[in-house]
């Protein structure tokens, strides 16, 4: 009677002991299902024990855990493969669906004949430590002394708010709508989205729905199955099944046909997809990323892109400033982009001139990175050595279209009949795309912001149904 109750004392002090710790602290069986949480664990998680236990271990989404099975399909715990886990630090996720920063501990529990009987763990919370980590970034990038960002380089306001939201927005699991014009680095912001993302240990997998008709890109989306189509030998999985527990990105979100428009409103809102010719339902689990550089608010307006789905994929809008409007980040452009350049030439070029610089500076970039990168890439093949002067650039940089008056947010017109002849142009375009003025502004082969210029200098009214 004795030794019981001392053994009941000594599972008392021990229950005490762990219902007071600070740490978060979890039993698992050798099958990963929950066996036991202390209070701390209930508060980090926000799940309440009878919720947990008897549960997988799964449902925490662990981002630096994998799930294997074993030959009858039962999960494995990674823990009772490797017998201890020490100082790691990892991501999960709270019942609330946000991120839960912790350093994780674990070991394997054996018994007296060295028979595995299960794994504890415990979880120190890092979301304090964390915080304080993305504001020092935060900090640093705001007093210049951090220039590069996942491989985008930039210092101006509007860059940092990018940088910032991209950090916020790359835990969550909501569809990302990234929008900007061509040659701005939307895929780029994508691919950090993956990369800082609890899905980084999973595909990043991209489809243009631009490049490919629509019978192809459903093929590509969803997958087939064999006799779906003359061709359809064999079964095929689809990009969405192959991106599994990472993310999707579809670049020219803005150019799905309408039939595929309602396909992927019905993954976002079942997060199932269906084979072209099958009709069974297979789950998918990926974050869908969407960007474009088309207006889609202007293209639902038009009937071109449905409510529904721009509401489904614009959860999260992130924005990618043009080159004209962080014009303080060119130099810091230039050195970067030059010295990739130069790598690759071999060149004894060390620099750029000012009369250069004030050229690129005093431009507008309809073409944003993209151009600066390629007009970079034509002064380091004219330029023989030494200092890129101004003659090594193109003409568009030299010309009339790259000097102060534009620099200055005035349009440039030519002098005579010239001036007639393109005011005439502008309106012929505005009145051919109904007044819409990125449609005008690719008839005429000109950045929307050039347009809008001329238009200001020519007194070329839309609103007045252009007179």
């Amino acid at each position: 009677m004795a030794q019981q109750n001392g053994q009941d004392e000594y599972n008392q002090y021990w229950r005490t002991v762990i219902n007071t710790m600070q740490d978060g602290l979890m039993v698992v069986d050798p099958s990963g299902l929950i066996v036991s949480v202390n209070p701390a664990f209930e508060q980090l998680t926000g799940y309440n024990a009878s919720e947990l236990v008897g549960s997988p271990c799964t449902m925490l989404e662990c981002d630096t855990c994998s799930y294997p099975h074993d030959s009858q399909g039962m999960l494995e715990c990674d823990l009772f493969k490797k017998g201890a886990i020490q100082r790691c630090r990892c991501t999960l996720r709270k019942k609330d669906g946000s991120p839960l920063y912790v350093l994780k501990n674990a070991a394997v529990i054996q018994g007296q004949k060295g028979a595995t009987m299960g794994g504890v763990e415990t979880l120190t919370d890092l979301s304090e430590a964390v915080a304080r980590e993305r504001e020092l970034v935060s900090l640093r990038r705001q007093m210049g002394m951090d220039e590069v960002f996942q491989g985008m380089v930039g210092r101006s306001p509007a860059m940092l708010r990018l940088f910032n939201l991209i950090e916020s927005a790359a835990d969550s699991d909501a569809p990302v709508l990234i929008t900007g014009e061509s040659g701005t680095g939307k895929e780029m912001v994508a691919e950090a989205l993956h990369s800082l993302g609890r899905r980084n240990q999973g595909p990043l997998i991209k489809v243009n729905c631009a490049s490919l008709n629509e019978n192809v890109l459903e093929s590509e989306l969803f997958g087939h199955v064999k006799g779906a189509f003359t061709g359809a030998d064999a079964n095929r999985m689809g990009r969405f099944e192959a991106a599994k527990g990472g993310d999707f990105l579809l670049d020219e979100v803005g150019d799905l046909p309408p039939a595929t428009q309602v396909k992927l409103l019905r993954v976002l809102q079942e997060k199932v997809i269906e084979r072209v010719g099958d009709i069974k339902p297979i789950p998918v689990d990926v974050r869908i990323i969407a960007a474009t550089h088309r207006d889609l608010k202007e293209l639902v307006a038009q009937g071109r892109f449905r409510e529904d789905l721009y509401y489904r994929v614009a959860v999260v809008p992130i924005r990618t400033p043009a080159l004209r409007e962080r014009m303080q980040d060119v130099p810091l452009l230039v050195d970067a982009f030059l010295k990739r350049i130069l790598e690759r030439s071999g060149k004894g070029i060390t620099g750029v001139d000012r009369g250069a610089m004030d050229l690129m500076l005093g431009y507008d970039w309809p073409g944003n990175v993209r151009e600066l990168i390629n007009a970079l890439e034509y002064a380091v093949v004219l330029c023989p050595g030494g200092l890129i002067e101004p003659g090594h650039l193109p003409e568009s940089l030299r010309g009339d279209k790259g000097r102060s008056a534009q620099a200055q947010g005035q349009a440039a017109p030519p002098p005579g009949d010239a001036k007639r002849d393109e005011r005439e142009r502008i309106i012929q375009a505005l009145q051919q795309a109904g007044g819409r003025r990125e449609e005008a502004a690719s008839l005429l082969g000109i950045s929307r912001v050039t347009l809008w210029k001329k238009m200001k200098a020519y007194d070329i009214q839309v609103e007045s149904k252009i007179r």
